[in-house]
Formats: C-alpha cells, structure tokens, sequence
C-alpha cells in the first residue's frame, strides 16, 4: 500500500490552494470513483483533500428560474429534490439508473461528472492505455470493445464515459462552475469533455487544480416532458451500453422543442444536436423520428464488435420519443 496525506478543506479558497501547491493531490468527494482506482493503482495520489465539508451541498433556484446544484450534493439528494423531480424527471430518472442505492449516498455530483472510464484495459495497469500512460496504445481497439465508442472516438481511445446523471445535464444545457487559483470559470457541460483526438489523457477542459463548485441548469419548459432510458445487460445495478435523455414539445402534430442526449457511446455525453434539427418543425411521429436518429447516427464509426450500438441507439431514439409524443397528445 502507498501512503498518502490527508487535509480536510475548511473553504474553496483553502482546497484549491492545497491543490495548486501540490499536483500530485486529489480532490476526495464519495470517493466511489477514486478510491476504486488507488486500489488497483491507476490513481496514485501523493494527498487527499476532502471537500465533503466545503458549503457546496445545496440545491438553490437561479434567479431567472432554473437550478444551482452545489458540487457536494449527493446523487441521493439530487435525485429526491422535488424540484429536480418536477422540472427536470429525466435528470432524476438518470441519477435513480446510476448506481446503487449506497453508492448514490456517497458519489457527488462533481464526482460523477469527472468519474474515469470503466474501460477494463484502463483499469488493468499491466495493460497500455493511452489514458494511463500517453503513447503506450489503445488495445481495446483489436481486443474487447463490445461496451465501448461510436461515436466521436479516434485510434488512439474507444473509451466511453459512464455518467447517466451527465447525459441528462447536457441535455438541458447544463454549465459547470470551478474555482482556481486565479479566480472562478465556467463551462457548458456539452463543451466540458475535450475531444479524444490523440490526447485522451486530457479530458476535460479543467484548469490543473480546478475545483468544481457546482452545476447550474438553466430554465428549460420542455425539460418537464423528458425522460430517460438506460439499456444495460442486467436489471441490477450495471452501466449503460446505451442511454438517451430525450425532452419533447409537442403542438399541433408538430415538434415545437426537443431535446436529445445519447450515453455509452462517446467518450463524452453526446449531444445529438443533428437528430434535435431534424426534428424541429417535423411531425412528432416514428418515421420522423427514425429520421432524426439516423442523421445523429451517420457519423457513428462502430468497431466489429459494438455495431449493435448504432441499432440499438436508433431503436431507443424512436421508442422514447414516441412515448413521449403519446403522453402530450393525451
């Protein structure tokens, strides 16, 4: 076992400046994610510096009518707020899908969204990964890639990102808060994951030692219509081989608004923004909606073992959408 230190942070302030002096810290919200990765070695953290007591575990409306959710929220809390739950269901149903009942109790909202891959070959440090170790290879492109990218991926990473809770925040625009040593930022969630490209090791768009602080949702009427549906190879606790947060608006027969978010098949939540365009103005139907997904998912590049993805993805895109347009009509 390697030693480590351990400081619990009393401010932002403070947090960030243990960080900014020591790159070799963490951040230690739940932990459901990192602890996991110190046991196999894939994270070797020099310092923990909890967050848990920072004032960063509330859920509090905006002034122009949607949500801030503090950094340390748990996903418990997140999905049990009554108004996530009314104004913002698929974000619920997507925490509720996410893990275990005891996980969710732990795991943070900050945490979530910067959870590693579950790729096994990252996970497994007698394997390369380009992740792990910059230029030693990407082997689940010849070897097991069942679960992995169709999306956005390149030669060089197949990984996807396993956030249920994220693919609903970027579909309703979600932006992310920080603080660094040089003051705070901000960045849309959609825009937050960094390309893979030939860098999969830089993921986000976090400055070195960037602390989350919180998410903020902002106002989205049709975000009371969405839903969110989780395919996973067993009913129990498991990650996603595919997801989709959808929302929609329906007047007259016709798309007034939608919203559409894909998981388990990029390394980053896919925004489908080329299936929400397609369907603007359309009739809200199924060949209109099979539609839109083939347009989302004609740049989809599956490996030999994953194109059941592109299928599935379009199946989940029609069958949701439908239900969605049948509740309106009633």
């Amino acid at each position: 076992m390697r030693e480590f230190g351990y400081h619990r942070a009393d401010d932002v302030t403070g947090a960030v400046a243990l960080l900014d002096a020591d790159p070799d810290a963490r951040y230690l919200g739940g932990g459901t994610n990192l602890v996991d990765l110190m046991k196999t070695g894939v994270e070797r953290p020099a310092r923990l510096v909890d967050i848990r007591r920072l004032p960063l575990d509330r859920i509090e409306p905006t002034d122009d009518g949607g949500l801030r959710i503090g950094a340390t929220v748990t996903n418990s809390d997140l999905a049990a707020h009554p108004e996530v739950r009314r104004r913002y269901p698929a974000l619920t149903q997507a925490v509720l899908a996410g893990a275990s009942g005891q996980l969710r109790n732990m795991a943070t909202v900050g945490g979530n969204l910067l959870q590693r891959t579950r790729c096994g070959y990252f996970a497994d440090v007698t394997k390369p990964c380009n992740k792990r170790e910059p230029g030693s290879g990407c082997p689940a492109v010849e070897g097991e890639h069942r679960n992995h990218a169709i999306l956005g991926a390149s030669e060089h990473c197949v990984a996807v990102h396993p956030s249920d809770m994220g693919v609903a925040l970027t579909a309703f625009d979600a932006v992310v808060s920080y603080e660094t040593a040089d003051g705070p930022g901000q960045s849309p969630l959609a825009d937050f994951y960094l390309p893979v490209g030939d860098t999969p090791h830089r993921e986000t768009v976090l400055p070195p030692g960037a602390l989350i602080t919180g998410v903020t949702l902002p106002p989205a009427p049709v975000a009371a219509a969405s839903r969110y549906r989780k395919v996973r190879e067993r009913a129990s606790y498991a990650f996603a081989i595919g997801s989709i947060a959808a929302a929609l608006d329906v007047r007259d027969g016709a798309v007034r608004d939608v919203r559409l978010a894909f998981g388990a098949v990029a390394s980053r939540p896919w925004r489908a923004r080329s299936a929400e365009r397609a369907l603007l103005g359309a009739p809200a139907d199924a060949e209109h909606f099979a539609a839109a997904a083939d347009a989302e998912l004609a740049a989809a590049r599956p490996l030999p073992d994953n194109a059941y993805k592109v299928t599935l993805m379009r199946n989940l895109v029609v069958a949701v959408l439908t239900e969605l347009a049948e509740e309106a009509a009633r």
